[in-house]
């Protein structure tokens, strides 16, 4: 009885193609949790479509997913004088974000990053006449640029990326290679053709990986039914029912991510009245589970236990049965599941 991963898997494997497609020279990402998937599976799929290159979060991740995939394994946080080292093999292409991360980096592979409009960490353009000597003591594997996904100000992300691409070009840097992020297809195109002698290679993992909704599924099995009546308590805070019908245990809690959510940047009107109507609704202790059942998401009848959650269904929907399984609406990189099954 487990919280299971159903993937359609020729499905999935088609959608990967179509993406390998648009973007030419692609680096799959597979960071975090795996997306969902697990750091193993991504790294066979990757080994599968032929990828030369794994980009990874961290530096334990690389440590981690190195017996999994042959080929290059970019680090996409930045290097950081002091940091623990962790023993990786010369395959590894570290990302550096500052001249004195260069310094420090004496004979490895390094991809710099410059300072994009996320404004999170990057070379700036005052730093580029001091990162022309530094790169001489290491083996430069291309520079990076990391793109907004919105751009509410109406700019345009190619454009930011000529203005990069003639920074260093004035500055003399080499550019035989550029890695970018949130880029779409007709943009790359556009760059690459600007720009014939660069190639430009787009790191890419919720679009890979996740860009085909209906080619995953989670569904979480029911462990035990028990009818109840209005006003009978139950639970480890022995509350009370709020009506007639069924206390189901599904398998799914907080240790596979149920109940955990990110926040969410909402636009617009409807989206936050939503939110706040969801935000009273906790203060009562109502909240809506992920689960779904007869054609209805359910409510928690408690918080989600470790490694199950008890929701409340009523009379008037059809009674679950032990060995149902619920369909779950869970985010794919907070959730870890039991098992996966390929179908």
């Amino acid at each position: 009885m487990a919280l299971t991963l159903y993937v359609d898997t020729a499905r999935w494997r088609a959608h990967h193609k179509q993406v390998l497609d648009q973007f030419p020279g692609i680096v799959p990402v597979c960071k975090g949790n795996g997306y969902g998937f697990g750091h193993e599976r991504l790294a066979e799929e990757a080994t599968r479509f032929g990828s030369d290159i794994l980009a990874v979060g961290t530096t334990y991740e690389a440590a981690r997913i190195r017996d999994w995939f042959s080929g290059d394994l970019m680090v996409l946080t930045p290097f950081r004088r002091g940091e623990e080292p962790v023993p990786l093999p010369d395959r590894v292409v570290r990302t550096v974000s500052s001249v004195d991360g260069v310094h420090a980096l004496v004979g490895a592979r390094v991809v710099v990053e410059v300072m994009s409009s996320m404004k999170r960490h990057g070379i700036g353009e005052q730093d580029l006449p001091q990162l022309h000597a530094a790169i001489e003591d290491v083996r430069l594997e291309g520079f990076a640029i990391h793109l907004p996904l919105d751009r509410t100000d109406g700019t345009d992300a190619v454009e930011e990326v000529i203005g990069w691409m003639d920074r260093l070009r004035n500055a003399r840097l080499p550019l035989h290679t550029m890695f970018v992020s949130h880029l779409r297809a007709e943009e790359l195109a556009r760059l690459q053709q600007q720009f014939p002698q660069t190639r430009f290679r787009a790191r890419i993992g919720t679009r890979l990986w996740l860009g085909d909704h209906e080619a995953t599924q989670y569904r979480g099995t029911v462990l035990d039914v028990t009818p109840v009546n209005r006003g009978d308590r139950f639970g480890y805070r022995q509350q009370k029912t709020a009506g007639e019908g069924w206390l189901v245990v599904v398998a799914g809690g907080t240790s596979h991510g149920v109940g955990l959510e990110s926040p969410k940047a909402l636009h617009g009107v409807m989206p936050r009245a939503k939110g706040l109507a969801r935000s009273g609704l906790a203060t009562v202790n109502r909240n809506l589970a992920p689960f779904v059942w007869a054609g209805k998401q359910r409510w928690f009848a408690e918080p989600p236990h470790m490694q199950v959650s008890i929701l409340f269904v009523p009379s008037d929907a059809a009674e679950p049965k032990v060995g149902d399984e619920l369909v779950a609406h869970l985010r794919h990189t907070t959730t870890q599941y039991d098992r996966l099954v390929d179908h």
